[in-house]
């Protein structure tokens, strides 16, 4: 029975759509976010067994067809890596885009702010779950390395700890909603792309090397830009409790990208080799997405324009 299943299945043919960029495409990201969010935390009214209807895991298919032919079109395909740590050392120093930690903490308002955190909310208020979906992909030092990793995110056991509870108090200080998925009509395509990115990898054994370049690029490049929005919080005069969140990422992320590099991606290279280039995709995908975030934010706000699709209300006085 297995041998049938050797080969790779057919790709769902998607349709083509003219002048449509799946990774910026407000309604091809929102409706793959929707199909994705049924094996996170579900909609009220929509019925769990959802979760694995044959028809909407083929149109979840067709949408993630579009999505990664389109960043193999930006950044190429997977290739090979023979020093994964040299290649992802290289994909960093390689960044040449805006920095938007950089803005935020020289002359960011905090109305920017405000709708920086929007942005990240449909992240961070998950923060550690998609990664969560690899870990039983990996196997050894690279599952350990997660594991480490991972249990720091989800505050070490404690609620109160969890890096998701920390956004959601540096939200409650910017008079946000720090509701579970209280923004997601107002965030466009560029924003949801990042975060279906994720997904993506973790739900796919296929993509279990991209997951673990992803988790890898994220704790590489982490302290710098957490200083600085920890900074901008302070500048802005903001209750500590804002800036927490950022704060504990700089302390937490200064060991878990070392654990990140020697132990998570060198591990699961070692036990994988032949997936040495899929680690380097999943990096690559992450700097190609953040970076159209970073440019979209800014350019929004050079322009004086609202990055959301819909600008926020004040915040209460």
């Amino acid at each position: 029975m297995l041998s049938a299943l050797a080969g790779p299945p057919r790709p769902v043919a998607w349709p083509p759509v003219g002048g449509v960029d799946p990774l910026t495409d407000d309604d091809l990201q929102l409706a793959l976010y929707a199909c994705y969010e049924l094996h996170y935390r579900g909609f009220d009214g929509v019925d769990d067994g959802w979760e694995w209807a044959p028809s909407l895991l083929e149109l979840r298919a067709c949408l993630e067809q579009a999505f990664l032919a389109a960043l193999i079109a930006r950044i190429g395909p997977p290739g090979e890596a023979v020093d994964i740590k040299a290649e992802l050392a290289a994909i960093v120093e390689g960044a040449i885009g805006p920095s938007l930690s950089a803005h935020m903490a020289e002359r960011g308002t905090l109305g920017q702010l405000r709708e920086f955190a929007v942005h990240r909310s449909a992240y961070q208020l998950k923060e550690a779950d998609p990664h969560t979906w690899a870990l039983p992909r990996l196997t050894g030092r690279a599952k350990a390395a997660m594991v480490t990793i991972q249990v720091d995110e989800y505050g070490g056991g404690v609620e109160t700890a969890m890096h998701a509870h920390l956004f959601a108090d540096t939200m409650a200080c910017l008079g946000l909603d720090p509701g579970y998925g209280a923004y997601l009509d107002l965030l466009p395509g560029v924003t949801l792309a990042t975060v279906n990115l994720a997904t993506l990898f973790g739900l796919h054994r296929r993509w279990r090397g991209a997951a673990v370049g992803h988790l890898t690029l994220f704790e590489m490049t982490s302290v710098v830009p957490m200083t600085r929005y920890a900074a901008s919080c302070r500048r802005l005069g903001l209750p500590l409790a804002a800036s927490h969140f950022y704060d504990v990422h700089v302390t937490a992320d200064a060991e878990h990208q070392v654990v990140a590099v020697e132990d998570l991606a060198q591990g699961f290279v070692e036990a994988e080799p032949d997936r040495a280039g899929d680690v380097a995709f999943g990096a690559k995908a992450v700097m190609a997405l953040e970076d159209s975030f970073a440019r979209h934010l800014l350019s929004s706000w050079g322009s004086g324009h609202s990055s959301l699709r819909r600008p926020l209300l004040a915040p209460p006085r």
